[in-house]
C-alpha cells in the first residue's frame, strides 16, 4: 500500500445532481482523513457498479473503491431487489479481493423527499468505513 491510502469512486449517473454532492462531499473527507481519490468512474446505475468496482479493485495502485447511488422507490420491487443484488456483490468482491468497499448508495426505496438530507451523511460515512478498514 502507498504511503497514503488510493482509493477510486463509482458513481451511478440515472441521479448526476444528487450524486455530484455525494462526490463533493466523499473528495472532501478523503481529503480531511488522508486518502488519494486516485479516479472516479461514473457508471450508468447500480447494475454496473460492482463490475466497474471489480476492475478498479483488480489494479495494484487502488487500495479501496466508495461506491455512491440512489435506488429510488418505485411502483415495483425492482429498487428493493436490485439493492439486494448489488449490496450481495460488493460484499462478495470485498471478501474475494481483500479490499475495502464503502456503501454510500442511498435505499432502496427511498422516497424522494429523503434524498436531500441523506446525501453528504452517506457519501461521508462511506469513505470512513474504507479508511477504517485500511487502518485495521
Amino acid at each position: 500500500m502507498s504511503q497514503s491510502p488510493t482509493i477510486a469512486l463509482v458513481i451511478g449517473s440515472f441521479h448526476k445532481q444528487a450524486c455530484e454532492t455525494m462526490v463533493n462531499e466523499a473528495l472532501a473527507t478523503a481529503a480531511q482523513i488522508g486518502l488519494e481519490v486516485h479516479e472516479q468512474v461514473w457508471v450508468p446505475g447500480s447494475m454496473e457498479k460492482p463490475l466497474a468496482v471489480k476492475r478498479l479493485l483488480a489494479r495494484e495502485e487502488i487500495d479501496g473503491v466508495v461506491v455512491l447511488g440512489i435506488i429510488e422507490r418505485g411502483e415495483t420491487a425492482h429498487g428493493r431487489v436490485m439493492g439486494q443484488a448489488v449490496i450481495q456483490a460488493l460484499i462478495g468482491l470485498q471478501l474475494e479481493l481483500g479490499k475495502p468497499i464503502g456503501v454510500g448508495i442511498l435505499g432502496p426505496e427511498i422516497e424522494k423527499e429523503q434524498i436531500l438530507t441523506r446525501l453528504t451523511p452517506y457519501a461521508r460515512d462511506a469513505v470512513r468505513a474504507v479508511h477504517a478498514m485500511l487502518a485495521s
